[in-house]
């Protein structure tokens, strides 16, 4: 049986490229690009169009849910934000876990960084917090990330039809997860990829 809290005390991954910083007030202004970028916006379906007061007060509280991990995925060399990455939607008596992650545009895209990123998340999510599943949904129209998902071991199960209507074109939404036991490809996070405490 998991937690409800199992991401009480979020730690800081570490990869070669970039690392996952628990979120915080300190970085709307790496965070806020992505949610006015028109083509993140787009492969991530976001209808809503948000305020800097409402993602100021969403980065404001994410140390106090312990339901949940979000990270800023910062560059490694220079310490920009590059977009975020979450493990939510706990299931916990199923050990299951919904993963989503987004890049604050084109000028970052197709470099690694989101599969590294996810490669993170998914061995915390096994390796340290000791859930069973983490599943995703992503749109008919981002094969990239189809790639990225499958690169770091996460298999295609099945498509809600029709999930997202984008500028009057219907869009199908691609279920994939992988599991604990499911082969992940080159690990990056071991005891040495979890660095200091969030507080």
């Amino acid at each position: 049986m998991i937690s409800s809290d199992v991401f009480r005390g979020q730690p800081v991954l570490t990869g070669s490229r970039v690392r996952l910083e628990p979120m915080s007030s300190g970085h709307f202004d790496g965070i806020w690009p992505m949610l006015t970028d028109p083509e993140s916006i787009r492969l991530t379906g976001t209808h809503h169009r948000f305020t800097e007061d409402e993602v100021r007060d969403w980065l404001a509280t994410r140390q106090d849910h312990h339901d949940r991990a979000d990270w800023a995925i910062v560059r490694a060399e220079d310490g920009e934000v590059l977009g975020e990455a979450a493990l939510d939607e706990l299931d916990a008596p199923n050990a299951s876990v919904s993963f989503r992650i987004s890049l604050v545009g084109p000028e970052v895209f197709g470099r690694g960084f989101g599969t590294e990123a996810t490669r993170l998340a998914v061995d915390y999510a096994f390796d340290v917090a000791g859930l069973h599943r983490v599943c995703l949904e992503v749109f008919d129209f981002n094969p990239r990330a189809q790639r990225v998902y499958e690169k770091c071991g996460f298999v295609r199960e099945g498509v809600h039809r029709d999930a997202l209507l984008w500028e009057g074109q219907w869009h199908d939404a691609i279920t994939m997860a992988i599991l604990a036991t499911d082969p992940r490809g080159e690990s990056t996070v071991d005891g040495s990829g979890i660095v200091g405490d969030p507080a």
